[in-house]
């Protein structure tokens, strides 16, 4: 630091003093509000929801109704300080630490398939920590596939080596993502195999790639999706979800139950919804999960389709707001680090949405900023904070 300024890393000098932290050229100035805002938003309404669904859930809320409520409104000021954190540090500076970043969440995950892995509605996928904390590490891979490939296929364009990545380069991006991709379908974590290989997708196609990877890998993913079928990799609990989604008539009381009253429930509260903590089927406890996978259904009775459509608004400014971001940036890496995570963000909502509407089979993936949830919480700010980044950066030659 020196005079009055300082040095923000991966941004140059700024501006000190309160007073000028509105400059033209500071860091606030140059960060996406509507995105920030859209985000902040979601997770207060998510904290409304996710009160609203378990404040008479005695079993659950440890005789607390606003227990939580607390926890959710500090998993999203944890995961809004992991948002700064990650704008001050600077994706451009991140990208010295993703070897070591992709290292630790690879172990993480390993971690699940030992007897320290735990067993959380039906998936092997977390991490007990004790005091009712736990991890559920593939949420953070979703952010290292993102930051390992962005690295690998921009390293030679970015250096004016190449115009787009090589077919050997795409070969060892896609070798990266197959190995924690792999780990996590043994857990096994369909609905997260699922986002991290449209993660992929979306990746390869801002790369610049060439088609015929993106070809080839949907086909490979549909060979894949009948031999993990065939072989019976999926637990039963996962058949049963297809089979429902299939069939929606297939057991209403059984495997069909949880997509049947989300459907109610959401059909239920029509334009304006039947009040806030007023859904009958919401305080009647019919709905499993509602705190988590579920929790649009609160808003679907509760708000009606001004709510619910408030929520898919907001969800939709930051995937427009991202792909803007995506577009303007600077730098192929910059570029494949955004297009990533709107690749990720977009899937999910459209799953998370759709299995409420029946419209996609019930996978367990949470809403963004919505669902109740740390480890998801955490990385989507993270993600936040790689787009505001990206964002705030300055040209190569600045």
């Amino acid at each position: 630091m020196t005079g009055n300024s300082f040095s923000v890393p991966g941004y140059g000098p700024q501006r000190a003093g309160w007073t000028r932290i509105f400059a033209r050229d500071s860091l606030a100035r140059r960060l996406d509000w509507p995105i920030l805002l859209a985000a902040v938003a979601l997770s207060l309404i998510g904290a409304v929801l996710v009160y609203s669904a378990t404040r008479n859930r005695t079993e659950i809320n440890q005789g607390d109704q606003y227990y939580f409520l607390i926890r959710h409104l500090m998993n999203a000021g944890i995961g809004i300080a992991f948002m700064i954190g990650t704008v001050w540090i600077g994706h451009r500076s991140l990208r010295t630490v993703i070897p070591i970043l992709y290292g630790i969440s690879v172990f993480l995950i390993l971690m699940v398939l030992t007897p320290l892995g735990s067993t959380v509605n039906g998936a092997h996928s977390w991490i007990v920590l004790g005091g009712g904390f736990s991890l559920q590490p593939s949420e953070f891979v979703k952010i290292t596939i993102i930051l390992g490939m962005a690295m690998l296929l921009s390293a030679r364009v970015d250096a004016g080596d190449k115009k787009y990545p090589d077919h050997r380069t795409v070969l060892q991006a896609l070798a990266l993502a197959a190995v924690p991709i792999l780990i996590v379908l043994l857990m096994p974590d369909l609905g997260s195999v699922m986002v991290m290989v449209v993660i992929i997708l979306g990746v390869l196609l801002a790369s610049g790639a060439s088609n015929r990877w993106v070809f080839g890998l949907i086909t490979a993913g549909a060979v894949g999706a009948v031999a993990v079928w065939q072989l019976h990799i999926l637990d039963e609990y996962q058949i049963n979800r297809f089979a429902a989604f299939a069939n929606p008539a297939l057991d209403p009381a059984g495997v069909g139950y949880n997509t049947n009253q989300a459907r109610i429930a959401i059909g239920s509260g029509g334009l304006t919804g039947a009040g806030l903590f007023h859904g009958s089927q919401t305080t009647g406890q019919f709905v499993p999960e509602q705190q988590t996978d579920f929790v649009f259904t609160v808003a679907g009775e509760e708000l009606g389709f001004v709510g619910a459509g408030l929520i898919i608004l907001l969800l939709g400014v930051i995937l427009w707001r991202a792909c803007r971001i995506a577009r303007d940036s600077t730098e192929l890496y910059g570029t494949i680090v955004a297009a990533g995570v709107v690749a990720w963000f977009a899937f999910q909502i459209f799953e998370n949405i759709g299995m409420t509407l029946g419209i996609m089979p019930v996978t367990g993936l949470p809403l963004p900023f919505v669902s109740y949830g740390g480890s998801s919480m955490f990385a989507v700010w993270i993600a936040v904070g790689l787009l505001q980044s990206i964002k705030a950066q300055r040209p190569m030659s600045a």
